[in-house]
């Protein structure tokens, strides 16, 4: 079994769609209701690009079995240091070390371009696993947001997390 972590490409978006679509239907990792279509998982791939920003697949024994990316934490200027995480990992594919080996890379990566801090916006219900491999690579709980999201017919808490990144806040921001 061959396992490489490498950034994405306009290819692996179909992959990265059916990945995506299956954890918009079936759990709670992702708010949205339905999944969107390849065209537009191709949409938000190019803007990250665009922007700069790390999106990371991970390939195993030739197929996409997981993605992560680093897009900004908030519009606004004052956040453009602070970048928020999104992993997705195949369901064939949970529990083998994708994601940990996913977000690490993209923690390397997110310090390259110069963020400062990384946040990780969970779903509790669907939590353990995130908050572990989170925990794992040196993020914090800052906080839990109480019943913010309806999704399968229940509410859902998000808890919070973030980690410095680099030289943190000891300097000001590199990122423009």
């Amino acid at each position: 079994m061959t396992q490489a972590i490498r950034p994405a490409t306009e290819a692996d978006i179909p992959a990265i769609a059916s990945i995506y679509g299956d954890a918009v239907r079936t759990g709670t990792a992702s708010f949205e209701l339905e999944p969107p279509s390849v065209e537009e998982m191709a949409r938000r791939f190019a803007v990250l690009r665009e922007g700069g920003f790390p999106y990371l697949a991970a390939v195993r024994d030739g197929h996409v079995a997981g993605y992560a990316y680093a897009g900004p934490y908030h519009q606004r200027a004052a956040y453009r240091s602070t970048l928020e995480d999104s992993i997705y990992v195949a369901r064939a594919a949970r529990g083998t070390g994708i994601g940990r080996a996913l977000l690490a890379a993209l923690i390397t990566e997110a310090e390259r371009i110069g963020g400062r801090t990384l946040v990780a916006v969970i779903a509790e219900s669907d939590s353990a696993a995130s908050v572990a491999l989170h925990a794992g690579l040196g993020f914090t709980p800052v906080g839990t947001l109480a019943g913010v999201g309806y999704k399968h017919g229940r509410w859902l808490d998000v808890t919070l997390m973030q980690r410095e990144l680099g030289p943190g806040r000891s300097v000001p921001p590199t990122r423009v």
